[in-house]
């Protein structure tokens, strides 16, 4: 990966990239028209240079992908969502301050796991439609 660049998700890439992942995932669920995720976007991409190796920093458009944001309950954008263990185990709403998503990405490095033991399995089965 390029470094400042952060890989983009889809539907389709979703389970591979996120909910199998080796190592914890920070998501930032956005959409092209959201001023609040323009602002982030800095801050976003610095993080996930600097957590590199340990963290993987994606993005999803909300726009084009619904069924993930839907299944996931994200509401607006952004919207910041925490995994380890394959398993979200926190979220974020709206334009954080960015040293308080620093900290919540150095919370998952420490707790992630214990989280994400108490956490609901994801049941592939539910589904929003129907």
């Amino acid at each position: 990966m390029e470094p400042g660049i952060v890989p983009e998700v889809n539907d389709l890439l979703w389970e591979t990239l996120v909910e199998k992942a080796t190592r914890p995932v920070v998501v930032m669920f956005f959409s092209p028209t959201c001023s609040f995720c323009h602002q982030m976007e800095p801050y976003f991409r610095t993080y996930a240079e600097e957590y590199r190796d340990v963290v993987l920093f994606v993005r999803l458009n909300i726009t084009t992908n619904p069924w993930t944001a839907e299944r996931y309950g994200v509401k607006s954008t952004p919207t910041f969502k925490f995994f380890c263990d394959k398993k979200p185990v926190q979220e974020m709403v709206g334009a954080v301050y960015p040293a308080l998503l620093k900290r919540a990405v150095d919370e998952l490095l420490v707790h992630g796991k214990e989280c994400a033991k108490n956490s609901t399995t994801i049941d592939y089965e539910i589904t929003g439609y129907g």
